[in-house]
């Protein structure tokens, strides 16, 4: 006796990428891991600003990463050596080593980048 099972390309396509099916519970657990891991790297309080969600995309389902703290870019990229003015009053004020200090202008040297969502996106695989 012989027993075939027949399963339809198009149909198990179409379960893969069902919301809630096998492909968006593993797309949504290797997504958490990669934004967990982002937490933890991200400097300061910026992992408080990571969050991930599923999208559905031309191509399927998407794992997407969000970080929405306004220096991210300036964090992942770094910075070029740049001057900075105070906007609304006549001093900059700022601690440094337990002091307050003020000054009219800072000569920043820059920042270096730190890809923090990258390394964490190599680490989640």
């Amino acid at each position: 006796m012989t027993v075939e099972m027949r399963i339809e390309q198009g149909r198990l396509a179409r379960a893969l990428r069902a919301r809630g099916g096998i492909a968006e519970r593993f797309l949504a657990r290797r997504t958490r891991r990669v934004a967990d891991i982002a937490r933890r790297e991200a400097p300061g309080r910026m992992g408080a600003y990571i969050d991930w969600k599923i999208e559905s995309a031309p191509s399927g389902l998407e794992g997407v990463i969000v970080c929405d703290h306004p220096a991210t870019l300036y964090v992942l990229y770094g910075t070029r050596p740049h001057i900075i003015r105070p906007r609304r009053a006549k001093a900059l004020r700022f601690d440094v080593g337990g002091r307050t200090v003020f000054a009219a202008v800072v000569h920043h040297p820059g920042t270096k980048a730190n890809d923090f969502l990258g390394r964490a996106l190599r680490a989640g695989r």
